[in-house]
């Protein structure tokens, strides 16, 4: 039985995410994008790690990614192949400032009942061979996932009904467009960094932050990855993730500068010049592609999942943690549109308390 029809706007992973699952509970759904697939969650590196994000003060954000983290297995059988990994992540100390950091974590982990395995560098280089010998230090933390974000992507697409068009204007009711209204029973906006655009609500809790990726494919003599690769660099972090098909995505660039997409030389460098220091072989590798996306913020880092007005929902502010908290995000919406309770870990996702 239908339930009714929804509009989403959005098509990078949280949209999507929440048009599958509400279709899969009987709603119709249709999506509205300009540019379906793009933006934050197709440069995005594929981490589904909440435990390597995690800080003191951070800890709803943590149960939360938890939460999802453990829906992920679930979530990927259901699509089919998108590209998961199971190997885990392994975080990387360069000098001894970023001992400590490290150090704080794991303390911070263990405090709260979380315990990760500290290694020291050559016990790191033995999980990783292609590890710089200059690594003091650092953690194994084999729960964490890895996903191809861009599989993910056409995998979620295939099974969307979209409209490629720019919103003019949301209302309870229906979504207008340029020279046509879809009407509906209830409008999502997961429009990532732009919704702050959609809803006046919206304007001082969501921000876009930009970010810069790298994809390098294997070279001559390269040593693969067997695993995500995560490190501090004199404190500046930089990740590394394998995909299946020996391409690495590399890193870890933040910068508020509104939605600016240009690559930057810097940035660039910084990425190249710091992922070398941890793997050196990394020089072997061929650059494929540079890009920019630009996230979407919140204050307090923590996602935005509730209604705005009734009628229109809003599922944004995801930050780092768009494709961790997929699962969790899609369940939350359908749950508010079905009448039905959130998930516990979600329930701190709410507006009311945040403008």
């Amino acid at each position: 039985m239908v339930k009714g029809k929804i509009v989403v706007v959005g098509a990078g992973v949280i949209g999507l995410s929440v048009a599958w699952r509400a279709m899969n509970s009987g709603w119709r759904t249709v999506v509205v994008d300009p540019q379906p697939c793009s933006g934050a969650s197709w440069v995005a590196g594929g981490m589904l790690a909440p435990t390597t994000e995690a800080w003191p003060g951070e800890e709803p954000l943590l149960e939360l990614g938890e939460a999802s983290l453990r829906a992920w297995p679930e979530f990927a059988a259901d699509l089919g192949d998108v590209g998961l990994r199971t190997e885990g992540t392994v975080v990387a100390a360069f000098d001894s400032a970023d001992v400590r950091q490290l150090e704080i974590l794991a303390e911070h982990l263990a405090s709260t009942g979380r315990e990760v395995e500290q290694l020291t560098g050559p016990e790191l280089r033995a999980l990783e061979p292609a590890m710089s010998t200059s690594v003091r230090s650092g953690l194994s933390v084999p729960g964490d996932l890895a996903v191809d974000n861009r599989k993910l992507l056409e995998v979620l697409a295939s099974k969307a009904d979209f409209r490629h068009a720019e919103v003019k204007s949301i209302r309870p009711g229906a979504v207008e467009l340029e020279g046509s209204t879809v009407d509906c029973d209830a409008v999502v906006i997961a429009a990532g960094a732009w919704s702050r655009n959609l809803h006046p609500r919206l304007r001082t809790v969501i921000r876009p932050v930009k970010g810069e990726i790298l994809r390098l494919g294997p070279g001559r003599g390269a040593l693969p990855l067997g695993r995500t690769i995560r490190a501090l660099v004199e404190s500046r972090p930089v990740y590394l993730v394998p995909r299946d098909t020996g391409e690495v995505v590399l890193g870890a660039t933040q910068y508020e500068a509104g939605y600016n997409t240009d690559v930057t030389v810097k940035g660039v460098r910084d990425l190249l010049l710091d992922a070398e220091r941890v793997v050196p072989g990394i020089s072997e590798y061929v650059l494929v592609e540079s890009a920019a996306g630009v996230r979407a913020s919140s204050p307090d880092n923590l996602p935005v999942i509730d209604w705005v007005e009734p009628g229109v929902l809003v599922a944004s502010g995801h930050h780092r943690n768009g494709l961790l908290l997929a699962p969790i995000t899609a369940a939350a919406v359908v749950a508010l549109l079905d009448g039905e309770p959130v998930p516990e870990a979600a329930q701190v996702a709410g507006l009311e308390s945040r403008g």
